[in-house]
Order: C-alpha cells, then sequence, then structure tokens
C-alpha cells in the first residue's frame, strides 16, 4: 500500500485537522465526536442542512460545508457510517432556531443513525426532517442498502438545498425541494481499478487490468456487471443509456411525518424528450480532469439525442471512493426553481462560485 498517510488509525483526523487549518474562514471542526461545521454557525433564522457518511468520498461531504451549501457534515471512519452522536452534537452545534435536514445517502448505517439521532434531536427540542438520496439506477439492492444506493445526487441535492435554506425556505419546503431533486435525479458509476482502505492496506476487490466493472458503489460494492476494458465513448454510452432509459422506480420510505415515523411510497419518473438536465460527470478519485471532458463530450451528443437539454454541469472528483479509477454520471431535471438555486452563490471547500 503507498499512500500520503502517516498512521492508518490516524487518518480522518489527521485529515481533519488539515480542514480545520486550510478553510479557517469557511469552516471549523470540532473533535470527538468529529463533524465539520460552518464558521458562522448557528445561522439564525434559517433552515440548518447536516448530512454525513464515511470518510474517503472527499470533498463530500465536509468539503461542501459553507455558505449555501451544508451547515455541518458528520465523518465516519473511511467507508463506515457516523455515529447519532456526531449528527446529535452537529445539530446543536448549528440549529438556528428554523429546525435541521439531515441529508441521508441510502445505506443501512447511515439510514438508521440519522433516525436515531433525529429522535435524540427531538428530544431536545430541535425539529428535525430526514430525507432520503436513493438514486443509483445500478442495482436495487446491494450490500450496504436495502434499494437503491445513494450517490451523485447528494451533491446536487445539497447545493440545491442549501440555497434555499439561505433564501429562507422553511424546513418543511427545504424538504420537500430535497425530495423532488432525489426524484428526478438518477445515477451510475464505473471503475477501472479497486481503491485501498487505508486500515485494510490491500484493494477492496480484485479487478485485472483488462476488465472493468460497470454499475459500482462507491465502496466498491458490486454492480451490474464485469467485462472487457471498453473506449471511453462506449462507457459514456452504457452508464448515459441506462440512466436515460431507466423506468420509473417506485419505492417506500420512512419519514417523520410531525408525529411518527411513516412510509411514504415514492415514485421518480422517467426522463422525458424536452427535459432540461443538470449534466454531472463525476471522477472516483483516481480519473483525471482530461478523462472526464471525453466523457462530458459524449454524455452531451447522446443527450442530444435523448431529446434533452444540458442546461447546467458540473465535472470533476465530488464524489469520490479514494484513489478508484473511474466515474460516475447523474442526470437530474431542471425546472425554473432548481436553476436559480443551483446558480445561488455558494462558497465551501470544495464548490464555490458567485462571492
Amino acid at each position: 500500500m503507498k499512500k500520503l498517510i502517516n498512521k492508518p488509525e490516524d487518518v480522518v483526523t489527521e485529515e481533519l485537522q488539515g480542514v480545520a487549518l486550510a478553510y479557517p474562514d469557511v469552516v471549523k471542526v470540532h473533535f470527538d465526536p468529529n463533524f465539520v461545521y460552518r464558521a458562522d454557525a448557528p445561522v439564525k433564522g434559517k433552515v440548518a442542512l447536516i448530512s454525513g457518511g464515511g470518510s474517503g468520498h472527499e470533498p463530500m461531504h465536509g468539503g461542501l460545508v459553507g455558505v449555501g451549501m451544508l451547515h455541518a457534515a458528520c465523518p465516519g471512519q473511511v467507508f463506515t457510517s457516523p455515529t447519532p452522536d456526531q449528527m446529535l452534537e452537529a445539530a446543536k452545534m448549528v440549529h438556528g432556531g428554523a429546525g435541521v435536514l439531515y441529508i441521508v445517502k441510502n445505506y443501512t448505517g447511515d439510514v438508521m443513525n440519522f433516525e436515531m439521532a433525529a429522535d435524540m434531536a427531538r428530544a431536545e427540542g430541535i425539529k428535525v426532517a430526514n430525507i432520503l438520496i436513493d438514486d443509483d439506477a445500478a442495482v436495487k439492492d446491494s450490500l450496504y442498502t436495502a434499494g437503491r444506493r445513494g450517490v451523485g445526487t447528494t451533491v446536487l441535492a445539497e447545493k440545491i438545498c442549501g440555497a434555499a435554506a439561505e433564501k429562507g425556505y422553511d424546513l418543511k419546503k427545504v424538504a420537500d425541494l430535497c425530495r423532488k431533486v432525489n426524484i428526478n435525479g438518477r445515477s451510475m458509476g464505473m471503475a477501472l481499478t479497486s481503491c485501498t482502505v487505508p486500515m485494510a492496506g490491500k484493494p477492496t476487490f480484485d479487478l485485472p487490468e483488462d476488465e472493468m466493472e460497470i454499475g459500482i458503489g462507491i465502496h466498491g460494492e458490486p454492480g451490474r456487471k464485469r467485462m472487457k476494458l471498453k473506449t471511453a465513448d462506449e462507457i459514456t454510452e452504457m452508464l448515459a443509456l441506462s440512466i436515460i432509459e431507466d423506468e420509473a422506480y417506485t419505492r417506500t420510505v420512512r419519514e417523520w411525518n410531525g408525529e411518527e415515523w411513516a412510509d411514504v411510497e415514492l415514485v421518480d419518473p422517467p426522463f422525458q424528450r424536452g427535459d432540461q438536465v443538470l449534466a454531472f460527470v463525476n471522477s472516483m478519485g483516481g480519473t483525471p480532469d482530461i478523462e472526464l471532458h471525453i466523457l462530458y463530450r459524449k454524455l452531451h451528443e447522446i443527450c442530444e439525442k435523448k431529446g434533452l437539454k444540458i442546461v447546467r454541469n458540473l465535472i470533476g472528483p465530488y464524489i469520490t471512493s479514494l484513489e478508484m479509477q473511474g466515474c460516475s454520471i447523474t442526470l437530474l431535471k431542471m425546472d425554473d426553481e432548481l436553476i436559480e438555486l443551483w446558480d445561488a452563490p455558494v462558497k465551501t471547500p470544495g464548490l464555490r462560485w458567485g462571492m
């Protein structure tokens, strides 16, 4: 294992120490329990957005904390869910009186721990809503999930909902918006190589030099299939068409209805000709920009042929899997509200414009 680390057990702590030193005007870091939070928190009268998950996916989530995005992020150990006490203490730190929205990727540990944290926060008088992100069109069930996994749409939801909170949306309206983003976003990823978790010291899985895996998860979970390596255009077409041609997806999720946890049926509508979309081409950590733009070129062509108009884009490493070589594509159906909120100013360590 070759990594720029000191001791494997110190990776997350030392990374957070570095973040605190690098961006003191944007974020602060609380230790024991660990969480990253806005330097100006709490923001009085505004809904506070909190997300989190295992480390190793940077800049998501800690690098997406700041004005116009998240108010706090809770990092677990590498590829390990954060704990309820992290989520609760983060909520207490950033709660500005208008409630807290937990944005939760659909992984069993994250879902369970964020539900526990929400119950604990309510017991302390904080209004909380939990919205699940489950946008991965690759597989229905995986190693760490029941239902589709939460991937690239998470980043887009954090930006759009962060802008809405900044604008003064109340908790119900921000939660409804987050749900709207989730049901209109779909993603799929692929891997050229595995990645190595520092504490494991060896690759998560074996992938021969001449093979690739389509539909891989951000923790190295198995995808749809392995096959011989294809060209960039062929890979882009496989990912894009799997997203664009995905049929309506129906499932039941748990949400807080104001009195109790209740089952809610959600339906993701399929894409249609004439839709406006945001196209997000993401590096899994080890794929450089030069290759991502080759993929985006083909994605743009495919969207045009399918009658989808790309009105905004995001290209780069935003939801990674350590040093894995590979990519993911996310398409999000846009409307005037989402475009306005996407364009709103943002200032975080990992994403900034307009200020």
